[in-house]
């Protein structure tokens, strides 16, 4: 290998490892590849292909001396680039439209260059693609040295970029989970909170709704409000939190009759007596995020129990079947005014709504409330109408 072009190789691979180690904008890091590769090799045109699932290779930075740009070009799992990729193994032609090799693949694009050399992007289990390298038709052919620093380059490169988009994914993998983490103690420990004193501030004016001042108790009507938006405003904390969510980690499953029974025993201190709860099926494996719904609509349905029902009994049944959970809260109590049925329950039906799911609600003076919520155990799954049984 010809030293003065192995030293220029080894300055050029160590500023790209530099730039892709320390986060550097992939696309600016790619661009750099090629360009340096071109300066390498004397090519007129380098660019880096990247390989697909299906074999193809498709070229995702160039670099040349003309105003052609061949990125987004596509070419076939049988050409020379797409064998590279493949195998791993060097290909080089003295020019690309003659070679029976690599004559049938040329594109349109590229049918004005000969001179064809294309190494593997990266070595061993870490090939990303070919890195491959063009002079125009009739040019010096790329001869031995040069295709040795241009292989050892594209090896070295590629390497350094699969192992950069590895630690990035790792970070982000991390990330996610301190996000979740936080998400999930807002969620669990800092709504709840709020809930309960909302709760029990309601029941304080209730209560003492005659003794209070008429100012007094709209201060406190005010304070009871501002907590419900504030709690609102946590949920809508925790969705984003929660999103995008990457695909290579899953928050944990949530043992779902375990916040049922905490939601229960909230309600049941403000209520004065503890509601019934009945749980059926397997609830210590919930997906988070199915589990999250099912959570926010006992809570909504057992605080309209306690602000409007002035209901004696109250039961709560929830069900996992193989396909779905079911959530049921009955009362009978005197049934949900109007205006809260279209402000406080509205968002319930939303919700379900967008998680694939139903909600139901069937309210009389007589015969007291009934809030129904499920959730298919799947997101992607058809739903079949609820019944309000």
């Amino acid at each position: 290998m010809e030293p003065t072009l192995a030293a220029s190789a080894l300055s050029a691979a160590t500023e790209i490892t530099t730039a892709a180690l320390s986060g550097g904008d992939p696309a600016m890091v790619l661009d750099s590849v090629v360009h340096q590769a071109a300066e390498l090799a004397g090519a007129d045109l380098c660019v880096v292909m990247v390989r697909a699932e299906d074999g193809t290779v498709s070229v995702e930075a160039a670099h040349g001396t003309h105003s052609d740009d061949p990125r987004g070009v596509v070419l076939p799992a049988e050409s020379a680039a797409g064998q590279v990729a493949r195998g791993g193994v060097t290909v080089v032609a003295d020019d690309m439209t003659t070679d029976p090799r690599t004559a049938p693949y040329v594109p349109a694009e590229l049918r004005r260059f000969g001179p064809f050399a294309a190494a593997p992007f990266g070595a061993g289990g870490r090939v990303l693609g070919a890195l491959a390298v063009y002079r125009e038709r009739g040019g010096r052919p790329f001869d031995q040295a040069t295709v040795e620093v241009l292989t050892a380059f594209a090896a070295q490169v590629g390497v350094v970029l699969a192992l950069a988009e590895a630690a990035n994914d790792r970070h982000r993998i991390t990330l996610y989970q301190e996000r979740e983490r936080i998400a999930r103690e807002l969620h669990d420990v800092i709504v709840q909170r709020l809930y309960a004193a909302g709760m029990q501030l309601d029941r304080v004016r209730r209560r003492m709704r005659k003794r209070f001042a008429g100012t007094d108790a709209s201060r406190l009507g005010e304070a009871i409000d501002q907590l419900d938006e504030t709690i609102e405003e946590i949920r809508h904390t925790v969705r984003e939190l929660r999103s995008p969510e990457p695909e290579a980690e899953q928050p944990p499953a949530t043992d779902l009759a375990e916040s049922a029974r905490a939601e229960v025993r909230i309600a049941g201190e403000l209520l004065g007596f503890p509601p019934t709860l009945e749980l059926s099926g397997e609830l210590a494996d919930i997906p988070a995020e199915r589990a999250d719904h099912i959570r926010a609509a006992l809570r909504e349905a057992l605080s309209n129990v306690v602000r409007h029902s002035g209901a004696s009994e109250t039961r709560v049944t929830l069900v996992r079947d193989r396909n779905e959970v079911r959530l049921r809260v009955r009362d009978n109590g005197a049934g949900v005014p109007q205006d809260v049925q279209t402000r406080g329950l509205r968002h319930l039906e939303e919700r379900a709504k967008r998680a694939g799911g139903k909600f139901y609600l069937n309210s009389s003076p007589s015969l007291g409330t009934l809030v129904a919520f499920e959730l298919p155990l799947d997101e992607r799954a058809g739903r079949a109408p609820i019944s309000p049984g």
